[in-house]
Parts: structure tokens; sequence; C-alpha cells
């Protein structure tokens, strides 16, 4: 006799699930890369409570100072309450500050506070060790390669959707 659909089934180990077509799938692949990237980026930062959007901001405002809320939100592909919000947690912990900008009041001008740069300053070279951990395996020729297979992943997506896509720069 059958189980009934009331009792519990035990839960399938990893091992023991068909994949199906995920694994032939480029998207598939690339997200189980982002998730391994994103942990060890965590790991490496861990006490540094940055996840890597907020390291990247932290790099953006530091490389463009006065920059506003738009250019960062074009640059990092953040729609602008998202922005916001990601400003909202690094101004709590005094790390930017948004000043408005004097050309246009309606504007801010994000900067750094010297906290912010301390941070920054701290964090690179942990997260330069994370860069080259994460491309251990490849020669360089490879990890150019990488870096060009995906830009033209990209920009295909870009020629082919009416949504526009972050540019490597």
């Amino acid at each position: 006799m059958g189980r009934s659909h009331s009792e519990p089934q035990a839960p399938l180990r990893a091992d023991a699930i068909t994949y199906g077509l995920l694994p032939e799938l480029i998207g598939y692949r690339l997200r189980l890369a982002q998730i391994a990237i994103f942990r060890d980026f965590c790991v490496k930062v861990g006490e540094a409570d940055i996840t890597p959007t907020l390291f990247g901001v932290l790099v953006l405002i530091d490389a463009n100072p006065g920059m506003k809320q738009t250019q960062l939100a074009e640059a990092i592909q953040l729609d602008r309450s998202s922005v916001v919000s990601v400003l909202d947690k690094l101004e709590a912990r005094k790390l930017v500050e948004r000043i408005r900008a004097p050309d246009n009041r309606r504007a801010n001008a994000l900067h750094l506070t010297a906290a912010g740069r301390e941070l920054l300053h701290t964090l690179t070279p942990q997260v330069l060790d994370h860069e080259r951990r994460l491309v251990s395996r490849l020669s360089a020729e490879e990890q150019a390669q990488l870096r060009t297979l995906l830009g033209r992943v990209v920009a295909g997506l870009q020629q082919n959707d009416e949504l526009p896509l972050p540019t490597a720069p």
C-alpha cells in the first residue's frame, strides 16, 4: 500500500536530486558562481559587515566624489528606491554623506566620510585577495577570456533587450 498524502515525506538529500537540464544552463551556472563568490566575499570581509554591493558603492563614491544618486543608480543598475536604501545603510554607519548639490538643490552629491575612506582602505586588500582566490584556478589568459566572454554575454543581451543593462568599464 502506498503512502498517504498526509504522511510527511523525508526530505531529498542533495545527492539524490536530479537537476534535469539546470547544469546545462549558463544562467544556472552563473547563479551558482554568484552565490559562491558572495559567500567567499562575506567570509573574507566578515567582520566589516559589508556586502559586495556596499563595497562597490564605496568604491564608486571614492572614485567619483560628489557623484549624484542617479549616477550611482545607473552605475550599479539599481532602481532609485534601492539606491536610497543602500545609501541609508551606509549613512547610518557614518561611511557616506549626502550633501545638497550646489548646482541642483534637488540632487544629493555623495561623499565618503573619513570613516568610509578608512574602511575602504582596510577592505581593499581583503577584496583583492578574494578576487585572486576566485580566479586562482584560471590562467591569466583564461581570466582575460572570462572577462571578454562575460562582456559579450552582457552586450548580446543589451542588443536584444529593451531594458538597459550594466556596461563593463
